[in-house]
């Protein structure tokens, strides 16, 4: 069975004091307090701005070398694609990744794609030049349109070695469903909340804005058994980051893992 790492998407939300940051924590001891109960965390401020090596090296001081990472792509190289520029992009944003990949503390890139990318010729070109740009790094790729899951895609992502990314979405027009696939060395399960009547909105806050019930993350579990079967190691994140919710759930999660008798730790 792999190894389970649980964490949340981003970690400096002045909102989780009292849920989960003691009250007067200052805020430039949240990563430490974060690195003394998980084990793993999902960068996504990445995405919003290019990120640069300083932060990295500043994050792995803060957190003592305890925590792993997985890092979100920059919009850049999947949102606002420019032709003439993703190719510049994508070799600053691998530079920056230097003081995680020297300390073994790279988990994985996460590549999210809109829902407007869909199965097509242009697209998968252009995912398989992207992939290029960062050979020999861990990729996972995260897909928003049903249409790229199907054995074709899982086939050319396994042959390269590509993770794909299991989502937890509301079950709405053209996502994605939720079902186990393991394509490259490790598994990885995004949860991003049920909150189907908020998702189309422009207020991001509000689309993540869900809490699991016990019941919903217990029904989980066989999932989480599944993919760890034929993985390394099995990343758990959780999205749902408004009023704290995120790591309210992934405590849960952790102690779900623990004890369950399908999934056993490393």
């Amino acid at each position: 069975m792999a190894e389970i790492l649980v964490g949340t998407s981003g970690y400096d939300y002045p909102e989780w004091r009292g849920v989960f940051y003691p009250p007067e924590l200052p805020r430039e001891e949240f990563l430490a307090f974060y690195a003394e109960h998980f084990r793993a965390m999902e960068l996504n401020y990445t995405y919003y701005g290019m990120p640069e090596e300083r932060q990295f090296t500043s994050m792995v001081r803060r957190s003592n070398g305890r925590l792993r990472f997985s890092v979100k792509a920059h919009r850049t190289l999947t949102h606002e694609i420019s032709v003439s520029a993703w190719r510049d992009a994508a070799k600053e944003f691998r530079s920056a990744l230097y003081p995680f990949t020297t300390r073994g503390l790279l988990l994985s890139l996460l590549f999210q794609f809109p829902q407007s990318f869909h199965y097509a010729v242009d697209e998968r070109r252009y995912l398989d030049a992207l992939m290029k740009e960062f050979d020999g790094l861990p990729r996972v790729v995260e897909f928003r349109h049903e249409s790229w899951q199907n054995p074709r895609v899982e086939k050319a992502l396994r042959e390269r070695g590509i993770g794909t990314c299991v989502t937890d979405m509301p079950a709405l027009r053209n996502l994605p469903a939720t079902r186990p696939s393991v394509t490259g060395a490790g598994a990885y399960l995004r949860l991003h909340g049920r909150n189907a009547a908020a998702w189309h909105g422009t207020n991001a806050r509000d689309r993540y804005d869900y809490l699991y019930s016990p019941e919903e993350l217990e029904a989980l579990l066989p999932l989480v058994a599944s993919i760890g079967s034929s993985a390394q190691v099995v990343q758990i994140y959780f999205n749902n980051h408004a009023k704290g919710q995120a790591v309210v759930n992934a405590r849960k999660m952790q102690i779900l893992c623990e004890r369950s008798p399908e999934i056993s730790q490393k």
